[in-house]
């Protein structure tokens, strides 16, 4: 039985108690895995700020350099990371790939940012009475960050909080989700390989309850970036006091369809934005609001491509849909349908369950207070709505307090600019469905679904302190 290990100032260290990690699919033990204490987040912390005195002053050059070596090696590790995906996560090999894909690209787009950061000269002599003077911006890095992960992109989610760190001389303790530890500890080999100093990435296993008050209140601890549920976030930027934090909380997106839209044209990516990865991703399409006219081929459309899915082991090929992150989401989901359908809703495909899988589901005649609508399932589960006119979907997206990504379909340019202005979210895709995303563009949401942006460029500056410098010519 394989025991993992904490990593804690370029050393693997052992701890006297470990939690099991059962694979989502089977329900095997993959792993005993190191539980880490308050003392060792402690020690974590002091020596990631030790490292971070001689890290802040190696150069663009030499950050950009590791960042380039870590993407040199995971294209060499792709497959074997890939399987570890689909152990821990259950994620079907192809959506591993995937995953894996975009990892590299965003510690790719990290390493060409280790390289761009640029102040502005400001011309101090525009204020009256100032004169022989000139001054300049220039981003500084803050030390300490505290990385909070979760389960669902255990690979390109950590990325995106290591890679904006180091490429400006952050150092980082990564508490990754204790479903899936495995992925982060692998990066440990892989940043020590590409020569990043020992220090400055220290990764703490265990309990996010037990751990997150020393991640997050820690004095040496400058920022705190934390990917996860609303609740946990709230609690979060109820202690953080003055330190920076980026909050991504997740979201129930939502999507208007048009009349003009071909619908033959987009079934297949409005299934895949439904239901991949069981839904279990912060922008699954999880609301569909068809015009009246073309509703009923619409969804006839949309059940016919779903049941072409197939729900099976993560390591087939052929897998679309595995397991969720654990049998109490099933029972969770199993008890939100069940609660729809007293209420008037209707299974229109799936609605099928094992212990650990749920079949990919459609539900219609669903009000917009039912949990499956207005919260965020984190299943495969869609539910599609008729509307009558424009404003009425706009309002219906709107009426939600989750606000992360949401999309329209249109071919008629003032409804889709319409659409842009009207939605509140924290971002509006147009022709495409909100699950859409990459790794250079700002993600965030508001409301509810957030605080703060993601992407490398936003990531940076949310990194970095805004540091003015002025220097007087003379002494008269």
């Amino acid at each position: 039985m394989k025991q993992t290990k904490l990593w804690i100032n370029g050393k693997w260290e052992s701890t006297k108690e470990t939690t099991e990690l059962k694979a989502p699919y089977t329900g095997e033990v993959l792993a005993n895995v190191a539980k880490a204490t308050a003392a060792d987040v402690e020690r974590a912390i002091e020596g990631a700020h030790q490292t971070f005195q001689s890290f802040k002053k190696t150069t663009a050059y030499e950050r950009a350099e590791i960042l380039y070596k870590v993407v040199t090696i995971m294209r060499e590790r792709k497959q074997e990371l890939a399987k570890i995906l689909a152990d821990e996560a259950a994620k079907p090999i192809s959506a591993g790939i995937a995953e894996l894909d975009r990892t590299i690209a965003t510690y790719q787009f990290a390493a060409e940012a280790a390289k761009q950061s640029t102040g502005e000269t400001i011309p101090m002599d525009a204020a009256p009475g100032v004169k022989d003077r000139i001054g300049y911006t220039k981003r500084v890095p803050l030390g300490v960050v505290s990385a909070i992960t979760p389960f669902n992109f255990p690979f390109n989610l950590v990325a995106h909080k290591l890679g904006p760190a180091f490429a400006v001389g952050n150092t980082v303790v990564l508490k990754p989700a204790s479903q899936t530890p495995l992925s982060s500890l692998v990066m440990a080999e892989i940043f020590k390989e590409a020569g990043l100093p020992d220090g400055a990435l220290q990764i703490v296993t265990g309990s996010g309850g037990e751990l997150s008050e020393t991640l997050v209140t820690h004095p040496l601890v400058k920022k705190v970036t934390f990917t996860g549920s609303g609740a946990v976030g709230l609690k979060i930027k109820e202690k953080v006091g003055l330190r920076k934090i980026t909050l991504e909380l997740g979201s129930n997106a939502a999507l208007i369809v048009e009349p003009s839209t071909p619908l033959e044209k987009i079934m297949k990516r409005g299934v895949g934005g439904a239901f991949g990865f069981a839904g279990q991703v912060c922008i699954s399409l999880q609301r569909i609001y068809v015009h009246s006219s073309i509703y009923e081929k619409f969804t006839k459309l949309f059940v016919e491509e779903t049941k072409k899915l197939v729900v099976g082991d993560p390591h087939d090929e052929k897998t679309d849909v595995s397991a969720m992150i654990h049998p109490d989401e099933v029972g969770r989901i199993k008890n939100w349908i069940e609660e729809a359908k007293q209420h008037g809703a209707t299974v229109a495909a799936g609605a099928e369950f094992t212990e650990r899988t749920c079949s990919p589901t459609v539900m219609t005649n669903v009000k917009p207070d039912m949990k499956i609508v207005c919260e965020e399932t984190f299943a495969p589960i869609v539910s599609i709505v008729p509307y009558e006119t424009l404003d009425e979907a706009i309002d219906l997206v709107n009426g939600s307090e989750l606000a992360l990504n949401a999309g329209i379909y249109t071919n008629v340019l003032t409804d889709a600019m319409k659409a842009a202005e009207e939605i509140e979210a924290g971002a509006v895709i147009i022709n495409d469905i909100p699950t859409f995303r990459t790794d250079n563009m700002p993600y965030g949401g508001v409301k509810m679904s957030g605080y703060g942006k993601e992407g490398i460029k936003y990531a940076v500056e949310e990194m970095t302190d805004l540091k003015f410098i002025t220097m007087k010519l003379n002494y008269e």
